[in-house]
């Protein structure tokens, strides 16, 4: 399970949802206020934290804002508040809190909202956001792609037409490893129909260079089998 901070400056709050989170499972850590709540983020590193909005020393607001600047948001917060405000949910969220549960906390929101929190991946604080590690761009290698193709036009449709087919088979079929199974599925024919188009075309297919498998069809998986 998660190791969990819960920080609020009311003990009661505290112990009741230290006790929820613990009977599900979850380390629970508590602190009173916002100085607490440093040290216990530095020497535990927590999965996720609820946050108390209104604290005596430093709001709860405040201390989101003071993580989010340092790069030490890298964890999930989901603030509390039994005074809340529209705009203090709104400003919340901006600066990177995840969800705001308003007191008293019903046990299905509370459970429901540390869930999802543990389920997602911890916000970017603005630390990341304005120096992002740089990151060296990797080409993917190309497909095995059949050379170029160039079609005459001043000749018979059916000429260019067998062309540009026989072409187009033999591109398939040489990106998909010569597997007939994937190449019916990527052209939208049916693997009988397939097998006849290439025959007509006098395209060759198969894996590892095998040739004239139209005239003998084999038995696998990627080919008709004898009736």
């Amino acid at each position: 399970m998660a190791s969990i901070l819960v920080v609020d400056d009311e003990i009661g709050i505290r112990d009741l949802l230290s006790e929820i989170l613990s009977d599900e499972g979850h380390t629970v850590e508590a602190a009173e206020n916002a100085q607490q709540a440093r040290e216990i983020r530095m020497q535990y590193q927590p999965d996720l934290v609820l946050l108390d909005i209104w604290m005596p020393d430093t709001d709860g607001v405040t201390l989101l804002k003071e993580w989010a600047g340092a790069g030490q948001l890298t964890m999930p917060v989901i603030m509390m508040s039994g005074h809340g405000t529209i705009d203090n949910a709104v400003e919340a969220t901006r600066i990177g809190a995840m969800a705001f549960l308003e007191k008293p906390i019903a046990l299905q929101k509370l459970l429901r909202a540390v869930e999802q929190g543990l389920s997602k991946p911890a916000p970017k604080s603005r630390a990341d956001l304005v120096a992002p590690p740089a990151v060296k761009a990797v080409p993917e290698p190309p497909p095995p792609l059949i050379a170029e193709q160039s079609f005459p036009l001043d000749r018979p449709l059916r000429e260019a037409r067998d062309d540009f087919e026989r072409a187009y088979f033999e591109f398939h079929l040489a990106r998909e490893g010569g597997s007939m199974t994937r190449v019916a599925d990527k052209t939208g024919l049916e693997r009988t129909h397939l097998y006849r188009k290439l025959k007509q075309l006098g395209v060759d297919w198969g894996r590892s260079g095998r040739k004239g498998a139209l005239a003998q069809p084999s038995t696998s998986e990627d080919g008709p089998s004898q009736t």
